[in-house]
């Protein structure tokens, strides 16, 4: 395939993730809202991947170390998902694009400034501003929030700040490491598998009683198969088609397209400061990533 038709398989490949990631907001808060614990998610997507992925885990090489295993798994597998499921069983969906989508760009600048040394250039630290100014607008409006969704919707959003922060930390291990993101995927939903099932079937809470066969099989392929596993896939596809920039700039839509989707599909209302908080963030996100060699 000659490198035109490399590059337009790499763009549709971007744009599929976008929807991929947009959906697995929408998903979550559909399971979230409908008698699921953010421990049946977290257990769907960790069981359905971890058996997926047993066979090539148990015959594939591995180049990384078992610490290095342990540590991506508790933080890209383990905390990112708990984080992230706790926060769709308190805030909305379009909450979930602007604080997690949103909000890792700006969470792995912090990080690599606090722990890495890194020092952003102006334009950079302009595109932090914006990005910042988004996410405080709708912390103002979760601190306010009346209960239509939960009087517990801050807390909802803080989770969803956490989930971004572990994931900004995975991924500036995965660069520090430079493991193949193949690899990472097989061994993240295995080990997370292995260590996360047997603490939920004998200690956590469960909502399976009320649950229909069609809303199971949903949140199985899409928790298990289509997030966990081709999302990120197709990412690592693109990253190495179009290049990381590009790719980085395609994801900046996902807040839009998950605040625009969760009107119809799950009835949640654009306020005005839902609307501003997606656009900064996503002018922010942008900038951001256009600034970046």
């Amino acid at each position: 395939m000659d490198s035109r038709g490399k590059t337009v398989n790499g763009f549709a490949a971007a744009a599929m993730v976008v929807a991929l990631w947009s959906g697995f907001n929408i998903v979550s808060r559909f399971g979230g809202k409908n008698a699921l614990t953010p421990f049946d998610l977290a257990a769907i997507r960790f069981t359905v991947s971890g058996i997926l992925f047993l066979p090539l885990f148990i015959f594939r090489r591995r180049s990384m170390t078992g610490m290095q295993l342990l540590i991506l798994a508790a933080v890209g597998g383990l905390s990112y998902s708990l984080f992230v499921y706790s926060g769709f069983a308190l805030a909305p969906a379009a909450h979930a694009g602007i604080l997690v989508n949103g909000g890792i760009p700006f969470a792995t600048a912090l990080v690599s400034w606090a722990a890495m040394g890194y020092r952003p250039g102006r334009r950079a630290l302009f595109a932090l501003f914006i990005a910042g100014l988004g996410i405080a607008i709708i912390g103002v409006q979760s601190f306010s929030h009346g209960g239509s969704i939960s009087d517990r919707q801050w807390l909802g959003d803080i989770f969803f700040l956490c989930a971004a922060t572990s994931f900004a930390v995975f991924g500036l291990l995965l660069k520090r490491w430079r493991i193949p993101p193949l690899e990472v995927t097989i061994g993240v939903a295995v080990v997370a598998m292995v260590f996360y099932m047997p603490v939920y079937v004998l200690f956590l809470p469960k909502a399976w009683s009320s649950l229909t066969t069609p809303m199971i099989l949903l949140q199985c392929l899409y928790q298990g198969v289509l997030a966990a596993s081709v999302a990120q896939l197709l990412y690592t596809y693109a990253n190495q088609t179009i290049g990381p920039i590009k790719a980085s700039l395609m994801l900046a839509l996902v807040p839009g397209v998950s605040a625009v989707a969760a009107v119809p599909l799950l009835g949640e209302k654009l306020g005005l400061m839902t609307v501003a908080g997606v656009i900064l963030v996503t002018c922010g996100a942008l900038l951001g990533t256009t600034n970046q060699k």
